[in-house]
């Protein structure tokens, strides 16, 4: 039974700033007319809201509201992951792939409804590990996918506030120019098929480790057989560095088809190890290979992704 929650919003998310904070407003009316000891909580920086996570749980919360997009689930889950505090969500974000997939209401007030009568619900997250920009290790939890390659490419070129400044349509229209200048770039991928012992090794353009079946919007099953309930990562291995098949392989998840896209493989796995090639003798140094989880630009190369069984409890 939920008893004390911290909802944390994040201003960002979704636009209509005013019009979110008096929804948030009904929240804590709703939450606190059902009994729960509720406040609001407005993290001003992706370390912010992981220092407030950490200081409601310290409060003793039992749960903590994840008040945004998956960028706002993503920083919150650093301090939940391996604790018994659950994470519900009020979806405000952009896309919101993990509400979708949770099949969560996009009313506020329904979401926080849904929270109060929810079953916890105990899953794995991923786990990664890479280089950030300095040049030190870092580690994240994520709940939707990591990418290695052409995608996180993508989120260092665009502008953290592109979406917001651009709208959603420019800010695609900018992605897809730069996917198509996109110099693609090959790097080592060393994987374990899950339930087996059997490695696998291949030369790679871009790879991404999924964990939910359904991302919602026009993509809904872009990884197909990934699903929270399982204790692994859903790989998409691309071999290739031809964009047709780039291009192939989004045109199958559009049209909800299972087409074999020659050069991409889709495999479960407990583990990949991802790393630069050698570089060739003429060359002054690597051009940097970028890693993101949940749509957060990370670092780079090397880059470790594995699963963390019973890692969140999640209302949903």
């Amino acid at each position: 039974m939920m008893r004390k929650a911290a909802l944390l919003y994040n201003p960002d998310s979704g636009g209509r700033r005013l019009q979110r904070q008096a929804d948030l407003e009904s929240v804590l009316h709703l939450l606190r007319a059902a009994g729960v000891e509720a406040g609001l909580v407005l993290p001003q920086s992706r370390a912010d809201a992981i220092e407030h996570t950490r200081q409601a749980i310290a409060s003793g919360c039992d749960t903590i509201f994840a008040c945004g997009g998956d960028g706002t689930v993503h920083n919150i889950i650093q301090a939940l992951a391996l604790s018994p505090v659950a994470l519900a969500i009020v979806p405000m974000g952009t896309a919101n792939a993990l509400a979708h997939d949770l099949k969560l209401p996009f009313d506020v007030i329904a979401a926080a409804k849904a929270a109060l009568h929810a079953s916890p619900r105990r899953v794995a997250l991923g786990h990664i590990r890479y280089l950030d920009f300095e040049g030190n290790p870092g580690t994240r939890y994520f709940t939707v996918t990591a990418g290695i390659g052409a995608d996180a490419h993508l989120f260092y070129k665009l502008h953290a506030d592109s979406k917001r400044q651009l709208g959603m349509a420019a800010y695609y229209a900018k992605a897809w120019r730069l996917w198509l200048t996109y110099r693609m770039r090959h790097f080592s991928a060393e994987y374990i098929v899950a339930g087996t012992d059997e490695h696998r090794s291949a030369q790679v353009t871009e790879l991404m480790a999924v964990r939910i079946r359904n991302f919602g919007g026009v993509l809904q099953e872009f990884a197909p057989g990934a699903s929270l309930d399982r204790n692994d990562l859903r790989l998409i291995v691309c071999r290739t560095a031809g964009r047709p098949a780039y291009l192939a392989y989004v045109t199958r998840a559009l049209l909800r088809q299972k087409w074999s896209i020659p050069g991409i493989d889709l495999v479960h796995s407990s583990k990949v190890s991802c790393q630069y090639l050698p570089a060739p003798s003429n060359a002054a140094s690597h051009q940097k290979i970028y890693a993101e989880a949940d749509g957060e630009l990370l670092g780079t190369l090397p880059v470790e992704m594995t699963i963390v069984p019973n890692a969140l409890t999640l209302l949903a």
